[in-house]
């Protein structure tokens, strides 16, 4: 409370000067003009002017109401025995909206000393009914906007609690209430549930904030602890940061006929936890593929090679995949993370063809989250296709740090138009923030996927990995080499392929299986077999490889995908997809 002692109307005439005292539980200074007054010395005694305030501060919630005096004693020319006083009245209450256990952040940062609390996106499905319908697989679902408890009790795990704690005299409520609200802007991205009666049924678990509902008035009384759960229903996105608002407010209950009158506002503020994908130079956890009659051989030696790096494998039968075996091209596999919990979401791809339903209906579960983007009008092209999106490990460009790696995602040239990822999707992405994505050239391939000419492999450095690229020049070089040393005929087909066979005239695509195309589990590789020309007895690609790759203390397994895969224009990576373990880095610790 800052007083200006010069206009209150209790100064009596004929005083010049004042002095200040407060009862035990409040604090007392006077703030002035050093320039035009000077301080007092000995007895306190303040002139009257314009450049003197009194602050009055209370950090002690009342126990009863007005139980805290301020006297203030005015004096004339004669000093000795003040010439009239006036009082003032207060009583102190304490209200904060909180995160948990956390002091009140009314703001949030970024960074190791940043502060804000953090909400996760309830993607998951944790009960019979709960998560998304076939109608509508989107997270903000139509079913959790309008459900009136938690799906489960297991649901409220992946909500972030906030506590709003209420001190003061509960004689006080009777003319004034403290009312819970929200933006109407953020109300559709969050949804908050308040523990009734103190019975931890699910039924008592009531939706009393967010999605169609902007306040609610808290039924405060003495030392109070009022427990609610929020869940966030949207990821950040184009339009919205991913911050969201809850405020705090006393009401002084008015007249009937008139609005209440706001005393005091505090605030706390969420962010929405990002969608991040997980580099291949993360240990691998589970690998999906998909099982069809064509692909058998593959499948078998996939499960082999997987078996042996002690993953677990996930197969996609023939019944669900309905013929479409391009399982990375459906869905990428990320995850969200909060202080509190973390949990896997898929990003299941618009392309929408035979494995359209896979990530929803076999992917998302229990602890597993699902997030898409669809287009409106189903028009997508084969850069929507996920096969498209990869990851880089943490890297540092230019000297900024990306400490969870950079997204990249294969695009056309900017001036010459092409095929481009659809815009909702590379939106999203964006909007994540915390892997700042690069767009890269891949317009002059037939499939025009990134996963064609680069990928990511763990090294034992300090960098902790190499960039793979694929290479026609160098595998040109190697084959002149070869013919040079007398083997002649056999690089004859190859030299005259030049590795990217024309398509239609203008797009690209690999002439013999393409290597980097591979599958990294690991210190495991399981690369597309080449098939390239046999040079003392073994592949000289084949050969040429492992001599770039064991050293770093990689094993190359190869696998003969030819006929499933690579005359259907894709590979090893194309075929199968991998959840990974997230990062030990939190994100909320960097700085994008």
């Amino acid at each position: 409370i800052m007083m200006d002692v010069i206009t209150k109307l209790s100064i009596p005439s004929g005083a010049t000067s004042f002095d200040v005292r407060g009862t035990p539980t409040i604090k007392v200074s006077v703030v002035y003009n050093p320039k035009a007054i000077k301080k007092p010395v000995g007895t306190p005694r303040w002139p009257l002017h314009a450049g003197v305030e009194v602050v009055v501060t209370m950090d002690t919630p009342s126990i009863s109401v007005n139980d805290s005096k301020v006297r203030v004693s005015y004096y004339g020319p004669i000093k000795d025995k003040p010439i009239d006083s006036a009082w003032l009245y207060l009583t102190c209450i304490s209200f904060t909206p909180s995160p948990s256990l956390l002091p009140l952040q009314s703001k949030w940062t970024w960074g190791p000393d940043g502060q804000g609390a953090v909400l996760l996106v309830n993607c998951d499905r944790d009960g019979p009914g709960s998560g998304m319908d076939d109608t509508d697989r989107h997270p903000s679902l139509k079913d959790r906007h309008s459900h009136l408890c938690p799906f489960s009790l297991k649901d409220l795990q992946d909500m972030s609690p906030m506590i709003l704690r209420t001190q003061g005299p509960s004689d006080i409520f009777a003319n004034y209430k403290l009312v819970l609200h929200v933006s109407m802007f953020d109300a559709d991205k969050v949804r908050v549930f308040h523990l009734h009666n103190g019975n931890e049924s699910l039924s008592q678990y009531k939706h009393v904030l967010g999605s169609n509902k902007l306040s609610y008035t808290s039924a405060s009384t003495h030392h109070k602890e009022d427990i609610f759960y929020v869940e966030g229903l949207a990821f950040p996105d184009a339009g919205f940061s991913g911050l969201v608002s809850f405020h705090a407010t006393l009401l002084e209950v008015s007249h009937k006929d008139l609005p209440d009158t706001p005393v005091f506002k505090e605030t706390v503020v969420f962010h929405v936890a990002p969608w991040i994908m997980t580099p291949n130079t993360l240990k691998p956890l589970e690998v999906f593929v998909c099982s069809e009659s064509p692909n058998a051989d593959f499948l078998e030696t996939v499960r082999s090679f997987v078996e042996k790096t002690k993953c677990k494998l996930t197969i996609c039968p023939e019944v669900e995949n309905r013929g479409d075996r391009w399982i990375q091209d459906e869905m990428e596999l990320g995850y969200v993370e909060a202080p509190h919990r973390s949990f896997p979401v898929v990003f299941d791809s618009p392309r929408n063809r035979g494995l359209r339903d896979f990530p929803f209906k076999r992917v998302l579960g229990p602890n597993f989250g699902y997030v898409t983007r669809e287009l409106p009008n189903g028009q997508v092209t084969s850069l929507d296709s996920f096969g498209n999106l990869d990851v880089s490990p943490p890297v540092t460009v230019g000297g900024k740090e990306y400490p969870l790696g950079r997204i990249l995602i294969g695009s056309s040239l900017p001036r010459f138009g092409g095929r481009k990822m659809t815009k909702i999707v590379t939106d999203f992405l964006y909007a994540q923030k915390v892997q700042a994505p690069v767009e890269l050239y891949s317009d002059w391939l037939n499939v025009g996927h990134v996963d064609e000419f680069l990928s990511f492999v763990p090294a034992p450095d300090r960098k902790g990995f190499r960039l793979l690229l694929a290479n026609p020049s160098a595998c040109y070089k190697l084959f002149k080499e070869k013919q040079k040393e007398g083997h002649g005929d056999a690089f004859k087909q190859f030299l005259l392929g030049q590795f990217y066979l024309r398509i239609l005239g203008s797009w690209a695509a690999a002439f013999f299986p393409n290597m980097v195309n591979m599958l990294v589990l690991g210190k495991d590789l399981g690369i597309p077999k080449p098939f390239g020309p046999i040079t003392d007895g073994q592949c000289c690609l084949e050969a040429k490889v492992c001599s770039l790759l064991e050293p770093l203390g990689l094993t190359c397994t190869f696998i003969n995908d030819f006929f499933s895969y690579h005359v259907l224009s894709g590979e090893v990576h194309c075929g199968t997809n991998v959840r990974r373990q997230p990062f030990s880095f939190k994100w909320w610790n960097m700085i994008p």
